[in-house]
């Protein structure tokens, strides 16, 4: 048996596999020719394993990092009320909520994914007509409609698009799903784009003129995707799948 082969087979018995140690006198016979041929047919496998991902992937495990507390709206902040949809914005402001953001908003999203609850109760908006102290959120479009908001976009420019320096983060935007959907559950909200949508989209969904507001009409962390309606339905497609 030449030395090439006995360091192979050496190496692969270090490795692990399964060989018949070669006698003293160097002979290689059929029984070490066909364990060895064994073994490069399960390097050959092992090598296909590694070059092909599996079709399908097992969910991940929930992340340990995530406070689950911050992640659930307590039932405080969701009294009994007549509501109807929900509008979504964000609030032209820093990532962390300030008093000012609190007053307009019954919920806030701050950069992190943290709530944080604003000023003014829910049923207070309720209808048939919102009482005093209700949440401002959306011009002629209060009364029977939650405003929830993500903290940031202070300084942002529509066109040409800039995110300012306080932009809108993927946290944000992936918890904006849980918030809606725990929202949706507790009030009977059934998912349409009359019933959860964004501020950009009141005008044309609901008929009710604004002011030039376009939020959501831009992610700054995806700009593959622009407009209020396809960024509309993106959000309420991820509800859904809460749902």
């Amino acid at each position: 048996m030449n030395s090439s082969l006995q360091k192979t087979q050496k190496r692969l018995l270090t490795l692990g596999f399964s060989l018949p140690k070669y006698g003293a006198d160097g002979d290689y016979g059929k029984e070490a020719d066909d364990a060895f041929n064994a073994a490069l047919d399960q390097l050959v496998t092992l090598r296909s394993l590694v070059a092909t991902p599996p079709t399908s992937l097992p969910p991940p495990m929930p992340s340990t990092s995530i406070d689950i507390k911050d992640r659930v709206i307590p039932a405080g902040w969701m009294p009994d009320a007549k509501i109807t949809g929900i509008i979504f914005h964000w609030t032209a402001g820093q990532n962390k909520a300030s008093d000012l953001d609190r007053s307009h908003y019954h919920l806030l999203i701050e950069g992190d994914g943290k709530h944080v609850r604003g000023v003014p109760s829910i049923n207070l908006n309720s209808l048939p007509k919102s009482k005093s102290g209700y949440a401002q959120h959306t011009l002629n479009c209060n009364t029977g409609f939650i405003g929830v908001s993500l903290c940031g976009m202070a300084g942002a420019i529509e066109s040409p698009f800039s995110a300012g320096k306080q932009p809108i983060t993927r946290v944000q935007w992936d918890e904006l799903a849980n918030v809606l959907a725990q929202l949706c559950k507790r009030y009977g909200i059934k998912v349409s784009r009359k019933t959860v949508l964004s501020h950009a989209e009141v005008q044309t969904n609901l008929g009710i003129k604004q002011k030039g507001k376009w939020d959501i009409a831009r992610l700054p962390y995806d700009t593959s995707i622009q407009g209020a309606a396809a960024i509309g339905d993106q959000m309420r497609a991820m509800v859904q799948s809460k749902l």
